[in-house]
């Protein structure tokens, strides 16, 4: 057997890692992008919709821990697909995998770059979002548990402040506003608004990466998942059901910023703490950025070492134990995707 099929990483994540980096992966998407889902179902069709997309993913996450714990190792659905259907099964579900997590990266370090700009006019949305591979790459080079650490606390306050948003908003609540036209395009509108319903936990899956890296996986990985998926599920029905009774959907169906938005309607837009709030959303996105950006150096590790990708990819730092070279090479594929999205 080769050095790079032989390559391990360190084992010291705990349940309170994979929780952070489970709700870091999906807290943007608390966010924004869930709120298109009004403009093509309503407030009661998305919110049947969401039901149903919570349902699947309670499930899903059920059924994938068993698989974590059985096989904890960084390929997650490539090393699942390969016990069960050979190589080209593996071939396929790893390389699947991989386009996933690295098309996110580039769409959340331009949403960065953005909101950054908007927030800042002098910085630029391209020089944010190449300092934000920049800036995250060397984090995770430092070691795994550096990055969890980091991940835990940046996660931290990101649901903190999703938690002083539904305190903010929830006495404004209006029933009456939240049931006005609820389902406008009938049972139709249910089915096209399940892709805007996954924005709630799209991603989560991404724990499984890790799972070469924690203490006593049979535990650990349950709880985490576990933790994870519980703390979604309630931020997710409270954010989507309090921000439907501020005010007509339609106000805010079709904005990246629903949140702020809806803070302005209660608070006045020029009230300083809507201005911080705003501010503050960027916990959310660095958050899911960290969580892709580690996702995606475990994927193209794991395929490296079974001789998917060429085998210096599946190399291990002698000092911080971590993939250097994949996450490097992740980034590389990134920035082009950012020019080409900023052209």
């Amino acid at each position: 057997m080769s050095a790079e099929k032989t390559a391990t990483l360190k084992k010291v994540l705990k349940p309170i890692h994979l929780w952070a980096i489970a709700v870091g992966l999906v807290i943007s998407g608390e966010y924004f992008g869930w709120n298109y889902g009004w403009g093509v179902s309503g407030t009661i069709g998305f919110l049947i919709a969401t039901l149903v997309v919570t349902v699947m993913y309670v499930t899903f996450i059920f059924s994938f821990t068993e698989l974590t714990t059985s096989i904890p190792q960084a390929g997650g659905p490539f090393s699942y697909a390969y016990r069960a259907f050979g190589s080209w099964g593996g071939l396929i579900a790893g390389y699947a995998t991989l386009v996933e997590f690295l098309v996110t990266p580039p769409a959340i370090a331009f949403a960065l770059g953005s909101y950054t700009h908007f927030l800042y006019p002098d910085l630029q949305v391209l020089e944010v979002a190449f300092a934000c591979y920049a800036i995250f790459i060397v984090i995770n080079l430092l070691g795994i548990k550096e990055s969890a650490t980091f991940s835990l606390i940046v996660t931290l306050l990101a649901v903190a402040e999703l938690l002083i948003y539904i305190g903010i908003v929830a006495p404004r609540f209006s029933y009456r506003t939240f049931v006005a036209e609820p389902m406008p395009f009938g049972w139709a509108g249910i089915f096209a608004a399940l892709p805007f319903a996954i924005w709630f936990y799209l991603a989560i899956e991404g724990v499984a990466m890790v799972a070469e890296e924690v203490e006593d996986p049979k535990k650990t990985i349950s709880r985490g998942y576990i933790y994870g998926i519980l703390t979604l599920v309630v931020l997710a029905l409270a954010v989507m059901v309090f921000t439907g009774g501020i005010a007509p959907w339609q106000q805010l169906a079709d904005i990246d910023y629903p949140l702020p938005a809806a803070l302005g309607i209660v608070l006045g837009r020029d009230s300083g703490l809507t201005q911080l709030f705003a501010s503050l959303g960027l916990f959310g996105l660095i958050a899911s950025f960290h969580g892709t950006v580690i996702g995606y150096s475990r994927q193209i590790f794991a395929l490296a070492r079974e001789g998917y990708l060429p085998a210096f990819l599946g190399n291990v730092n002698a000092r911080f134990q971590t993939p250097h070279w994949a996450l490097v090479a992740g980034g590389d594929r990134g920035l082009p995707r950012i020019i080409a999205r900023h052209h």
